[in-house]
């Protein structure tokens, strides 16, 4: 029987990009029930509470789950394919960036240069990175980015696509760099540049996604929401600086409109992707909400850098880590 309800759900809902994300999808679609996948029961409660006050009659619901704890995406799993026959919306949003300091030189020499809205764009070179290794021995940009994700489609494949599209909506970035990644270390342990690596693999396995799965009407689509001021960016530098060079910002969206800024304007091209037929739509395309200096957004489109064999290893490596851990785990 074909289920009536649209089901959505989004990992690192609760706040940021993850929490405008829902605020749209709720007031876009009818009839859609929304799924929260966070770690901290309390600040789910608090978002939830939050998107009642607006959305009165909306069906709200909250599974703990922590990308970084592979165990845990097992748990939550097991509780979605509970809870639902099938999902239309998966969202895949959660992440961390852990920074440790900006390269001033670097900021200050790319802001000069031809190479400036590249800089502004992908953050290349202007940052130091730290990363840590979890419980499960896994790097935790890694797992927290990318595998927690992985692991949570392999598990839910079975309530997605059938006899309706699943749409799975990653949130990458511009900062998704080839010369970031090693193919002998996907789990960057000894590069300096964890994360633009751990968004080159979601670009990469959204792509093989879709070369496996289009015939089941799953596909996947990757998205970049720009440079937002979230907890994220608040690592990068405090958040009274940004307010500080909030005018600056907008007035170099002139010639880098990816300087999004609000989590509302940064959703822009996640939101939209759920309104569109993804039959239709590029597998190898990533998907980017820019914004204009009058506030216009728009979403354009990037083809993906991403060769098959690349491809094919990322998502074998992927699948092997997957079944050691559901060896251990189930």
């Amino acid at each position: 029987m074909k289920r009536l309800q649209k089901v959505a759900v989004i990992t690192g809902g609760n706040s940021g990009i993850g929490l405008s994300v829902c605020e749209r999808l709720l007031t876009l679609h009818n009839n859609l029930e929304l799924c929260l996948l966070c770690r901290n029961k309390h600040r789910a409660e608090v978002a939830k509470n939050a998107l009642l006050v607006s959305h009165t009659q909306s069906s709200i619901t909250i599974v703990i789950m922590d990308t970084s704890d592979v165990k845990s995406v097992f748990k939550a799993a097991q509780d979605l394919k509970q809870r639902y026959e099938g999902i239309d919306y998966l969202y895949l949003n959660a992440g961390i960036m852990p920074v440790t300091g900006v390269n001033w030189t670097n900021v200050v020499k790319g802001v000069l240069s031809s190479n400036c809205a590249h800089v502004l764009s992908t953050g290349e070179g202007c940052l130091y990175h730290t990363d840590e290794t979890t419980k499960d021995g896994l790097k935790n940009i890694f797992a927290s980015n990318l595998f927690g994700h992985y692991t949570l489609i392999k598990e839910l494949e079975d309530r997605l696509g059938g006899d309706k599209d699943t749409q799975i909506i990653w949130t990458s970035s511009r900062a998704a760099m080839k010369s970031s990644f090693d193919i002998t270390d996907i789990q960057h342990k000894n590069g300096e540049n964890p994360y633009s690596s751990s968004k080159y693999v979601i670009d990469t396995v959204s792509v093989s996604l879709n070369n496996k799965l289009n015939k089941k009407r799953i596909y996947s689509h990757t998205t970049c929401p720009g440079l937002v001021m979230s907890n994220l960016t608040n690592g990068v530098l405090p958040y009274w600086i940004w307010c500080i060079i909030y005018p600056l910002l907008i007035m170099l969206r002139l010639f880098c409109p990816s300087l999004t800024c609000s989590s509302y304007i940064g959703s822009e091209a996640m939101v939209w992707l759920s309104t569109q037929n993804p039959q239709l739509l590029k597998p190898e395309d990533k998907y980017n909400s820019d914004v204009d200096i009058f506030g216009k957004t728009h979403v354009s489109i990037v083809k993906l850098d991403i060769d098959t064999k690349t491809e094919e290893t990322v998502c074998s490596k992927l699948d092997e880590l997957y079944k050691e851990f559901k060896t251990k785990y189930c």
